[in-house]
């Protein structure tokens, strides 16, 4: 009997997450707000997409069903297209904050203040201008 051996090395489990994805500005401010509210415990994995120029935090499966915040989106995964690993792709978006320097995921709750107090911050400083 033959057997093949793979040169490709393995990659970590694919994650049963969501991922809301929200403008960089706003989601920079959401993330120094979790940083500071929890001694950057709570805040999840975040990938930055630099091309889109949005910031997507990674939130437990299930939470898109009843994401309804403004000016954000929230993209059921079920696992595809989605890796937890450290290592940033080639090309794209790379990771903020990355998995291993994170909780699992952020809370949505808790992301759902941050992004509402990072609104009022970001409407307050425009209107200073």
């Amino acid at each position: 009997m033959e057997t093949s051996q793979s040169n490709v090395p393995s990659m970590a489990p694919v994650a049963a997450c969501d991922l809301v994805t929200v403008p960089t500005r706003q989601g920079l401010e959401a993330v120094d707000i979790l940083r500071r509210a929890s001694a950057g415990d709570g805040v999840g994995p975040v990938l930055h997409d630099d091309g889109d120029d949005t910031l997507g935090f990674v939130v437990p499966a299930g939470t898109a069903a009843a994401w309804d915040v403004p000016g954000s989106t929230c993209t059921r995964t079920d696992g595809r297209g989605l890796r937890l690993v450290p290592e940033p792709p080639v090309e794209g978006p790379e990771w903020l904050v990355p998995p291993g320097e994170a909780d699992l995921a952020t809370d949505p709750a808790v992301l759902r203040r941050a992004l509402g107090e990072a609104a009022r911050m970001i409407e307050a400083a425009d209107s200073c201008r």
